[in-house]
């Protein structure tokens, strides 16, 4: 049973919650794309855990985690979530954790890239709103065939020194000449190779001939992807995308076992809409700034990896019926639900006004940046729901929320979270 579990919308939508609940049923938890430009907060009867590059099943010492090929792997980011999860209990060693030899390393080199083209385009006004994490500099020199992979560090030789001189020398040309910055020392880079290699050597191996093997005994296999659709390199809102793709689709070619094919896709989404960085954004129109303080501070939307507010808005349909398309889901998760026990009427976007004329179907380019939402009000339940755990006991208003949601966006709810606690949600069956 290959099952995978991705975002509709921007990202932010819960997975890592969702990750963590149902990665009881599993073996095995993969993440297959991004690196630690996001982040998953899962809550636990031992703690929070904020989590960037681990896959949220890590939480459960009974499961293997996977990260699989089409990552980037910060080893120096990894280091220190590791550690941080092994001080609050967490078990990690090499039976619970796999790295791809085919995953991508994010090299400090990337991350300074990263910082200094954000800052030369913030002068402008026209940053991208990155994470600075070097994401998509480690992606855009996989691309170009000019960057180290993990299974190196298993074989730091001559010949992959000499590799990295080759891309430190090219590398310097833009450190240099264009940022006017400091040469980057291959030495430095070859020790920081090293220290890792040393570190992590036990935990690297060929994770697609390990899922390829599981998948034919018969063990249950959970995706995990990161971000949202609207974030897909190819399918969101590009520029404003994430470096990878995120879709489920990609999860098999991602995880390393590219011939295989998914059994489910399970899509997550909110009961209203966030967003972290720039970029075209309909819903956040349809509130004014003291609603979405109010919303904001409701929901506690602070990216997990980076601290900054989340942008905010009511429930969009039309993002949220082309990210269902997107990612081929079968069904359907909606977190947060209790967020909205303040709100007297809740706001959702039902369409979204273009050129004068309201459309249903999520556009691109000019017409998105352009578009104005269409807003219909529901009534809300204005009560404490955390406590629900099945259907027959939430308030009707809620029900025929989620009712409509499930309606406007084409496919079937069967989770809805009520509360941050691991035990706060409820399954339609």
């Amino acid at each position: 049973m290959l099952t995978a579990i991705t975002g509709i919308n921007w990202g932010d939508e819960g997975k890592g919650r969702m990750v963590d609940l149902l990665s009881q049923e599993y073996n095995i938890v993969v993440r297959y794309q991004g690196g630690n430009n996001a982040g998953h907060t899962v809550v636990t009867p031992e703690g929070k855990f904020v989590l960037n590059l681990l896959p949220s099943g890590i939480l459960r010492p009974d499961v293997v985690c996977v990260m699989g090929n089409g990552m980037v792997i910060d080893p120096a980011h990894l280091e220190k979530e590791i550690a941080a999860l092994r001080a609050q209990g967490i078990q990690i060693d090499p039976s619970h954790l796999k790295i791809s030899d085919r995953a991508t390393i994010c090299m400090p080199y990337h991350v300074a890239e990263d910082g200094l083209e954000e800052d030369r385009l913030s002068k402008s006004g026209n940053q991208f709103g990155s994470t600075r994490r070097g994401i998509a500099y480690s992606y855009g020199d996989k691309y170009m065939k000019k960057t180290l992979r993990m299974g190196d560090l298993l074989n730091l030789d001559q010949s992959v020194k000499d590799r990295l001189a080759t891309i430190v020398e090219w590398k310097n040309l833009t450190m240099e000449k264009v940022y006017g910055q400091k040469p980057i020392d291959l030495e430095e880079m070859w020790a920081w190779c090293q220290k890792y290699a040393e570190l992590f050597k036990d935990y690297i191996c060929d994770t697609g001939a390990f899922l390829d093997k599981a998948d034919r005994e018969g063990q249950k296999i959970l995706f995990e992807a990161q971000l949202g659709a609207l974030r897909d390199i190819d399918f969101g809102i590009y520029p404003f995308t994430s470096s990878s793709n995120v879709i489920g689709s990609y999860a098999p070619i991602g995880a390393g076992i590219p011939g295989h094919k998914l059994h489910k896709s399970i899509g997550i989404m909110k009961a209203y809409s966030s967003c972290v960085g720039e970029g075209p954004f309909t819903a956040e129109l349809a509130m004014t700034e003291e609603e979405k303080n109010a919303l904001r501070e409701a929901g506690h939307e602070f990216g997990a990896a980076t601290g900054r507010p989340r942008r905010v808005g009511p429930f969009d349909v039309v993002a949220s019926r082309y990210g269902v398309f997107c990612q081929g889901a079968d069904e359907l998760a909606l977190t947060l639900l209790d967020v909205l026990d303040y709100m007297e009427e809740i706001p959702v976007v039902e369409k979204y006004l273009v050129n004068g004329e309201e459309v249903d179907r999520f556009p691109m380019g000019e017409a998105l940046d352009n578009a104005k939402p269409v807003v219909k009000f529901l009534p809300g339940w204005h009560c404490d729901i955390t406590t629900c755990r099945t259907w027959e006991s939430l308030p009707q208003a809620a029900k025929d929320y989620v009712e409509y949601l499930e309606k406007a966006v084409g496919c079937k709810i069967k989770y809805v979270s009520v509360g941050a606690a691991r035990d706060a949600y409820l399954v339609r069956e």
